[in-house]
């Protein structure tokens, strides 16, 4: 059985967050909750967020033990880009590309 927690529309770029879900994928929770708390990345705080998350959907929702769970799948997808414009030299502007991304992370009781 599976649980996954979403959360969308993050003010970070996927490929920030792919560096601290790379790592978690595969991994125990416990184990997995322990590799986040020590990384000093700022999306690691939100991958432990959703993971947190994804954990008590297992347990509300489909009754697993928090302690058999693992780590099956952690992806991020681009979300809708935010465009700004910074003044530039000479009278031109210059874009700012704002990134968002869609975080996802899946467990399941079943070590893959």
């Amino acid at each position: 059985m599976e649980a996954k927690a979403i959360a969308r529309y993050i003010r970070m770029s996927p490929r920030k967050a792919r560096r601290a879900l790379q790592l978690i994928k595969g991994h125990g929770l416990r184990e997995a909750e322990g590799l986040l708390t020590a990384m000093p990345h700022r999306a690691a705080r939100v991958v432990r967020r959703v993971m947190d998350s994804a954990a008590a959907n297992a347990e509300n929702n489909h009754g697993m033990e928090r302690d058999d769970l693992w780590v099956t799948q952690a992806y991020a997808d681009a979300g809708p880009t935010l465009k700004r414009w910074r003044p530039a030299s000479g009278g031109r502007i210059g874009s700012v590309h704002k990134r968002t991304s869609h975080i996802c992370v899946v467990l399941s009781d079943e070590e893959r």
